[in-house]
């Protein structure tokens, strides 16, 4: 409630309205009847401490509660006769905040320590005197502070439920938008991979039993097919919300670049700098780059080596794959896995760059921001 797309900040807001109540005290209080000399400044500085106490109401609105109410009492009977506006204010903060009971409590005993104050201080009859002290706090304004701090209060409650509301109805459907697509990606990938899987499998088992030598292509196939497997089911646990399988990061590279070295080229990983813990969603991307680069290096088939760097630097981490010389074929043209590699890195606020290396064949580096992970 304390903000809009074109609200004043609080503090402003709040200074604003102490310095207007300062004023709007000294003004009624000095054009009124009121004492000379030294209780005349010392009431003036009481109207004036009360206001400017405001600009705390929503930092402390207790003590500016009690702050106010003194300030009311002490001009009251310094022999100003000015409604105690700035005690209002600070009933309204301090039930908008929640203390209804404390401001009650307060607001009981400051009517009785007024009326006492005006019967010992000032002169008079009773009922003149008690009539100066009702002029300092009307029930009536007093009851309409209440009122007015209980309404926003509530109001601030039923915004906030809301709010709630909309935030869980919000999760509930990404939930449900989650199942749907992992029951979409079960029913149209997990058959057909697992038939490649088994296919390849029979395969291979069916050349060995033969004494046959397994082409390199059926084995890559095979290895190809049980990680799409595992792939596909990390993927299908991880949009089930499924924790008991953590997604794959930077832990998992070796392993990665190990099995490309079964089937592919001759190929190095490098561990650069100081190995530190980094954000969860950089380790993820930082494996599905090598893989990437690894899976294109795979496809063009030109490569005679490859080389993997993770580099762990100050601030940010930093991915890249060369491939070595790889004849004269031309270089791989960007499809959708470079474009994906780009997003992903994209989202992070990091930098990627792809194309030609010097040596003839294709260099893809990565830099991902760690934002301070150490």
């Amino acid at each position: 409630m304390d903000k809009g797309r074109f609200a004043v900040p609080a503090g402003v807001t709040d200074w604003a309205t102490a310095l207007g109540v300062a004023a709007l005290l000294l003004g009624t209080g000095l054009s009124g009847p009121h004492p000379a000399g030294g209780r005349e400044l010392l009431g003036s500085a009481l109207l004036a401490a009360g206001g400017l106490a405001l600009a705390a109401r929503r930092r402390a609105p207790l003590v500016v509660l009690a702050v106010t109410g003194l300030c009311a009492v002490g001009y009251l009977g310094a022999g100003f006769e000015v409604l105690a506006a700035s005690y209002l204010v600070a009933v309204y903060g301090s039930v908008r905040a929640g203390h209804r009971a404390v401001a009650l409590a307060v607001s009981v005993g400051l009517l009785a320590v007024l009326r006492l104050t005006a019967l010992v201080l000032h002169d008079g009859a009773p009922r003149e005197v008690v009539a100066q002290a009702r002029s300092t706090l009307e029930l009536a304004w007093l009851i309409a502070a209440f009122a007015a701090g209980e309404a926003v209060r509530q109001a601030e409650r039923r915004a906030d439920g809301a709010e709630r509301t909309r935030e869980e109805t919000a999760r509930r459907r990404a939930d449900e938008e989650r199942l749907r697509i992992a029951r979409e990606l079960h029913d149209s990938l997990t058959h057909q991979i697992s038939v490649v899987k088994v296919q390849s499998e029979v395969a291979v088992h069916v050349a060995r039993r033969r004494g046959e030598q397994v082409p390199e292509a059926l084995l890559a196939i095979q290895e190809a097919a049980r990680e799409a497997s595992r792939e596909l089911r990390a993927t299908l646990e991880a949009l089930r919300d499924d924790d008991t399988v953590p997604p794959h990061g930077l832990d998992h590279i070796p392993a990665l670049v190990k099995r490309f070295r079964v089937t592919g080229p001759e190929t190095v990983l490098t561990i650069g700098g100081r190995p530190h813990a980094v954000p969860a969603a950089v380790s993820r991307t930082a494996y599905r780059i090598v893989q990437e680069s690894l899976t294109n290096v795979a496809r063009h088939a030109a490569a005679t080596s490859v080389s993997v760097l993770v580099d762990y630097r100050p601030g940010a981490l930093v991915i890249r794959v060369d491939d070595g010389k790889s004849g004269s074929l031309p270089a791989p043209t960007p499809g959708l896995g470079l474009l994906g590699m780009r997003e992903r890195v994209t989202a992070l606020g990091g930098r990627l760059r792809t194309g030609p290396c010097g040596a003839g064949g294709f260099t893809v580096q990565a830099e991902l921001p760690t934002n301070g992970a150490a």
